[in-house]
């Protein structure tokens, strides 16, 4: 039996799943975008499968790209946030928040309230902004990247120097002494940086974990900066063991140079799988949702492997000249597991019915797939745990937690049951309180 056990997340966006055109799938119901109790029954399906957390992405900024295609994320992830915690009980929540374009006292207030009424379930990815009409959004304009990590650190630090103002025992709450709070312990933090500033307190009390965990996403060095000091999740964007494992070293290089315990910090990979009964079956679910742009997507499997191919390749595989003369494009780090998959002699569009365009590694076929794929990475020492972003929610979920898990739990690699009760626990994240002492 494995000792450690492997972390699941799960995506959670506009109530459809990760396709695109997943709010067209059969049995979805096509409004489910502003139906949150399809939102807390996806929450309660991920609980029933021991997950140890949601994940909502966001940026405040249009997802929309096309008319045949809905929006890729809640309408507010905050308050989406609040009607799937208060539908569960055990299951943590963390969902991302600009330090670009947010104030951190509004922010520290949201996201320590949410924590405290989740009962310490809570988790904030912080990031920063690069996209022009989301600064549009707010007036403004973006920032050098120097500038943006800078107001970031500072965003972060007094967000959390603010978690800590109102001390642990502050709270005394004696009628017969008519003592509601000790005021000594809930005090200003008076902190102003170059960029931000606030002074203080926050009249939140601690949650049951304190405060809540910081996720960060990216792996380039002002993003590692970010989650070497603070983050004790990282969510990352890896397609092969080797990158994965190299990335996973370098998340736990920048907490160890930050003056924290590397394993401190968990390294989340990405799976995107299809499952279904047969390798067949999975790949024409998959396919339903990559047929709509499929004209597009032979020309950019075509730059994938240094090939011209056109819509009249796509029932044939390739000719033997084609896969002699096929490279991977090194620009794209799909593109080993495109040639991979060309080589074992599948037609150009079942090449692309396996995903190789998702964002994440795509494992095709029954459970047993999708189990081995996460049972090697984790045991080749790749990542911690998963970020599962379901095709479809109103099926993808409970398939994943009835087949998938029992596979995993089976072998040893998944808990049986929720240790704790909060995301710290889940995590197996440190007590912290206000800021790390250890980061300067």
């Amino acid at each position: 039996m494995n000792e450690k056990k492997m972390l699941i997340g799960m995506q959670m966006g506009n109530g459809y799943g990760a396709q695109a055109h997943a709010w067209q799938a059969e049995n979805v119901d096509p409004y489910n975008y502003a139906n949150l109790d399809a939102h807390a029954r996806y929450a309660q399906a991920a609980e029933r499968g021991k997950f140890q957390f949601v994940f909502l992405p966001d940026f405040a900024s249009q997802s929309q790209k096309a008319d045949d295609v809905a929006p890729m994320l809640t309408m507010d992830p905050f308050i989406t946030m609040a009607v799937m915690a208060r539908a569960t009980k055990k299951i943590g929540f963390a969902t991302t928040a600009s330090t670009s374009f947010s104030e951190p006292y509004n922010l520290a207030r949201t996201l320590k309230t949410l924590d405290v009424m989740s009962g310490g379930r809570i988790g904030w990815n912080a990031v920063t902004s690069t996209d022009p009409a989301i600064a549009a959004n707010f007036g403004s304009q973006i920032a050098d990247k120097e500038t943006r990590y800078a107001r970031a650190h500072e965003v972060i630090q007094i967000i959390q120097a603010l978690w800590g103002s109102w001390e642990k025992d502050a709270w005394i709450a004696d009628k017969e002494a008519g003592v509601f709070a000790d005021l000594s312990k809930i005090q200003p933090i008076n902190l102003q940086g170059q960029h931000v500033a606030s002074r203080g307190p926050l009249e939140v009390p601690p949650s049951k974990q304190g405060q809540p965990v910081i996720f960060q996403a990216g792996g380039s060095p002002h993003g590692l900066g970010i989650a070497g000091r603070y983050a004790n999740a990282v969510i990352g964007a890896t397609f092969t063991i080797e990158d994965s494992i190299r990335q996973r070293q370098n998340v736990r290089r920048a907490a160890e140079q930050a003056g924290r315990d590397p394993e401190e910090i968990k390294f989340i990979a990405g799976i995107m799988p299809a499952i279904a009964p047969t390798k067949r079956d999975a790949l024409n679910r998959r396919g339903r949702f990559v047929e709509p742009s499929i004209h597009q997507r032979v020309g950019y499997l075509g730059m994938m492997l240094s090939l011209s191919l056109t819509p009249e390749d796509l029932d044939h595989p390739l000719s033997a000249d084609k896969l002699a003369t096929a490279r991977a494009n090194p620009s794209d780090p799909r593109s080993e597991t495109a040639l991979r998959i060309a080589r074992e002699g599948w037609s150009v569009r079942d090449i692309l019915y396996h995903g190789i365009i998702d964002y994440h590694p795509s494992p095709i076929g029954p459970a047993e797939v999708t189990a081995d794929h996460m049972q090697e990475w984790f045991e080749a020492g790749a990542c911690d745990g998963f970020w599962f972003s379901p095709d479809v929610y109103e099926d993808g979920i409970d398939t994943f937690v009835d087949e998938v898990v029992p596979i995993l739990q089976r072998r040893g690699l998944f808990h049986e049951d929720y240790e704790g009760e909060t995301l710290r626990d889940h995590l197996g994240a440190p007590v912290q309180y206000g800021l790390d002492p250890r980061v300067a």
